[in-house]
């Protein structure tokens, strides 16, 4: 449940204005020529005529972006140039605000080009990333590192106190101050040269990455022919799996893989040895020594971002990373996590003991072993999910199959993530055919306030396919800037697993979370409330841009809103209250190993940026096996959510040396919610309060005085602890 690429507006409205500096400043005339194959009948020449200038995708093409981009670059250059040069004494409205304007046409369509490469790829629009990629790298250094322009910025950040701004506006000149800074404007040109490569090659090789793990995904998908294998799985898991084979023009059974280690259906698989070649396949993805094998570029990854965070004056990528993160440093960061570790493993060991406990039952009383001989054996990671299933059976009788049938994902979306919003905040939701797709599978409403004004739209992609990047992610179209007169437009996106044709989409409990974590995303973009889109929405750090999203999630199995959506598919009736129980007595068993897995990732992610400048090449997986060793999570059936080769959050969306931020904002998210259960739960006062004081607010102050001024007190890890069964309670 991921919030995928973070920004990728503003990272690349800031790349953009770079590139067009570059440009300058290489001697490229103020007058660049457009790009060939640019006019009025490229769909992105001009703001679209949609509600809310909502994608034309009827008449978008694979061919139209590259001419767009490149166009965007060249009038961005004009603008960029202009400011710049400005004769004139820089002031807060020819300099900020006038960099906040520019770049439009760009703007449009990187929020596209991007949100289709991660959702719906093809080999057209990754040569076109492969293109554009090293061109955005060098215009995020150019503008941050042309002189005259920082000369500018820094002579209004020192006279900041004199210039009676508002709030909002003191603020950009603070934040765009200090991304100046970070980026390397204080350097030597010498420095900055030297940065400019570092750069280039680093977003070459994310990029590189991404490919490679896209295609490594595919490629390592169960396959079979046998239908005894697969025993365990559900007639719709099959009529999917099914589906998927036929998908590619193959006969028999096909399970893609998802992000992460572990794959959904290991829980449900009866044959041991199909569990071991499903969580292999998934382990070593990208690990096969073939063209899609990424170690060669991470290894090189960390090494670059190390050598630039040295020639940036740090000891380390992490140590530059969290300088402006609510976290500060990489030694705070650590000593949270280290916190968490211990309890965390201790209640995985005592997993892990009942559950090779019910093997050993289940191998003398004669039975089969999960497909395999009746002798016992040692739990491996391919045996958790199946056997904690089990346990969660025999001890509390629950039954995932025996969910299911609850989750019907419209009636979640509509009953649940819906229904709860407008109980929240007022909000209501209208489902809009006539809005254009970039997939038949996509959906499209529009939402409005509670006095029924229009307040955005937003677009729900929620099943698996091949070309579709792994995990699920919130994004924007269009930004919220009252300067530029726009409204947001959102899309969630998910990897949930497409049910057959005429079968209902049933969903995991874990599915149906992962839909209110991403509409959180979505609620935090389309509240906002800001005059410059720099500072809007989701434009947050990341240790607190999940505080919202995960927020969100507890509204699922809040009873009032659980008892609204969590209706039988067949007959319309409510789940029964004995099985409600069953359920939530159930939910704290398992969350010492999903702790566990996830505390093991953030640490593979803060070991990898807290090499020196001076490392050497890394062997992949003995690096990544020496990291666990020493912070105590080398643990062979827990492993990683996310393995060093397929971890897609670090390499290439935005959240190198910040993925603690998951674990971060979990303490801020459940401290929230203990403040709404205090204070009367699910109520339009306390939304109207949250959404005021923080959903709509972007990052438009200090972020520990807005959570805290919201809250009445600084965090508390207790309720976090409390939520994941870490310690005891009462109750």
């Amino acid at each position: 449940m991921n919030w995928r690429l973070g920004r990728v507006s503003g990272l690349v409205m800031a790349a953009a204005l770079g590139a067009s500096m570059a440009a300058a400043q290489s001697g490229q005339a103020d007058g660049t020529p457009p790009t060939s194959g640019f006019g009025p009948s490229n769909p992105f020449y001009a703001p679209s005529t949609l509600p809310f200038q909502a994608p034309p995708f009827d008449r978008i093409h694979d061919s139209d972006y590259q001419p767009a981009i490149e166009a965007g670059i060249a009038a961005q250059l004009r603008e960029i140039t202009a400011i710049a040069n400005n004769p004139e004494p820089p002031t807060f409205q020819n300099t900020l605000v006038a960099m906040e304007k520019s770049g439009q046409l760009l703007q449009r369509v990187t929020q596209v080009f991007f949100a289709i490469t991660q959702a719906n790829t093809n080999p057209t629009l990754q040569k076109i990333q492969d293109a554009v990629t090293p061109k955005l790298a060098a215009q995020q250094d150019a503008i941050y590192l042309n002189d005259r322009l920082f000369a500018r910025v820094q002579k209004i950040y020192r006279e900041r106190a004199t210039l009676h701004l508002d709030p909002e506006s003191l603020r950009l000149v603070e934040v765009d101050y200090r991304l100046f800074v970070k980026a390397g404007a204080k350097l030597s040109d010498a420095d900055k040269a030297k940065l400019r490569t570092l750069n280039e090659e680093e977003a070459v090789l994310s990029n590189t990455f991404t490919n490679k793990l896209l295609a490594g995904t595919k490629a390592a998908a169960f396959q079979t022919q046998d239908q005894a294998s697969l025993a365990g799985l559900s007639p719709a898991q099959m009529a999917s799996a099914a589906l998927a084979a036929k998908g590619r023009g193959e006969s028999g059974w096909l399970i893609s893989l998802q992000n992460t280690t572990q794959q959904p259906d290991l829980a449900f698989l009866s044959n041991r040895r199909t569990r071991m070649q499903l969580f292999q396949d998934s382990w070593t993805r990208t690990e096969r020594g073939d063209a899609n094998d990424t170690r060669a570029t991470i290894a090189r990854l960390a090494q670059v971002r190390a050598q630039k965070a040295a020639l940036l004056g740090y000891p380390n990528y992490a140590a530059w990373a969290l300088q402006d993160q609510m976290a500060k440093t990489p030694e705070a960061a650590l000593k949270f996590l280290s916190a968490l570790i211990g309890p965390a493993t201790a209640k995985a060991a005592g997993e892990q003991k009942q559950i090779q406990a019910l093997i050993d039952r289940r191998a003398a009383a004669g039975g089969q072993a999960g497909g395999m001989e009746s002798a016992s054996f040692r739990v491996r990671p391919w045996d958790w999910n199946f056997y904690a299933e089990q346990v969660r059976k025999a001890q509390y009788n629950v039954d995932e199959a025996e969910l299911k049938p609850y989750f019907e994902l419209r009636r979640v979306l509509r009953d649940g993530v819906f229904y709860a919003a407008n109980q929240l905040y007022g909000l209501s939701f209208q489902r809009r055919t006539d809005i254009p797709v970039y997939q038949p599978d996509v959906m499209v409403y529009e939402v409005f306030d509670a006095d029924k004004k229009p307040l955005a739209l937003i677009y729900f992609d929620y099943f698996k396919r091949d070309n579709k990047a792994g995990g699920a992610w919130m994004d924007n179209f269009v930004g919220q800037s009252k300067l530029l007169g726009t409204l947001p437009v959102i899309y969630n996106v998910a990897n949930f697993t497409k049910p057959a044709p005429g079968q209902p989409a049933l969903l995991s409990f874990s599915d149906v979370t992962t839909m209110f974590h991403e509409f959180g995303h979505g609620l935090n973009g389309m509240f906002a409330d800001t005059e410059y889109l720099s500072l809007s929405g989701t434009n947050t750090p990341r240790d607190f841009v999940e505080f919202p999203s995960q927020f969100n999630e507890h509204w699922a199995s809040d009873p009032q809103v659980f008892r609204h959506y969590a209706l039988n598919y067949k007959t319309g009736a409510t789940m029964p209250q004995e099985l409600v129980d069953r359920m939530r007595k159930a939910a704290k068993f398992d969350q010492g190993y999903l702790v566990t897995e996830a505390l093991a990732a953030s640490e593979l992610d803060m070991q990898w940026h807290l090499l020196p400048a001076g490392a050497p090449l890394q062997n992949v997986d003995e690096f990544e096996r020496q990291a666990l060793t020493r912070t105590h999570l080398y643990l062979e059936a827990v492993p990683p959510r996310y393995r060093s080769s397929y971890f897609l959050h670090i390499w290439a969306n935005g959240y190198a040396a910040g993925y603690y931020a998951y674990a971060w904002t979990q303490m801020l998210d459940d401290d929230a919610f203990q403040w709404f259960q205090d204070h009367g739960g699910l109520t339009r006062a306390n939304g109207d309060r949250f959404r005021s004081m923080v959903l709509s607010r972007g990052n438009t102050e200090d972020l520990d005085t807005m959570y805290t001024r919201w809250l009445g007190a600084q965090p508390s890890v207790e309720p976090m602890l409390k939520d994941l069964g870490l310690v005891e309670t009462t109750k």
